[in-house]
């Protein structure tokens, strides 16, 4: 993920800013410290990673209103809210990042992004094709991977250790 810039931060704020007048929503400074939190992220994150960083930095918000503002975030397309397989739900900053996709690591649950412009052109294809108006997508691959420190990385179970062996000798 990209790093943050101010000009993003500062646009998000004033699409959020009209976004919660729009909707009739108070324009609380909790809100806009979380809006702040995570456009300086470089990350994503779930709820209570969220909560506790804002803790550590001596704000003083609430789970709830971490909760509450996150659903506000994503309503108005400034967060975008992932179900990565685990009942987890982890967040990342939307507004001015590139549309990405997702590698799953299933042994340590490391989210690495990737980009590639076939993805996009499949996209737009395929929209064309079947007379259809993609407004977003989302494409997660799950695996292991290679790195030889993934944390979290299982044993090679005793019974395929014992194949392995059966097969040396």
């Amino acid at each position: 993920m990209p790093a943050p810039t101010q000009t993003n931060l500062e646009a998000a704020q004033m699409i959020f800013r009209a976004y919660l007048e729009r909707k009739g929503l108070r324009k609380t400074p909790e809100r806009f410290a979380i809006l702040e939190e995570i456009y300086n992220r470089k990350d994503h994150f779930d709820v209570d990673e969220l909560y506790i960083s804002m803790k550590n930095k001596k704000y003083r918000v609430s789970r709830a209103t971490v909760y509450n503002t996150l659903d506000v975030l994503v309503d108005c397309d400034l967060v975008i809210k992932h179900q990565f397989g685990r009942n987890l739900a982890q967040y990342e900053k939307s507004y001015g990042f590139r549309q990405h996709d997702h590698l799953i690591c299933t042994d340590c649950h490391k989210v690495m992004e990737f980009c590639d412009p076939r993805v996009q052109n499949i996209q737009n294809m395929v929209g064309d094709m079947l007379k259809f108006n993609v407004m977003h997508h989302s494409l997660i691959f799950y695996g292991s991977c290679a790195r030889d420190f993934c944390e979290n990385k299982k044993d090679i179970p005793n019974e395929t250790q014992e194949v392995a062996v059966a097969m040396e000798e």
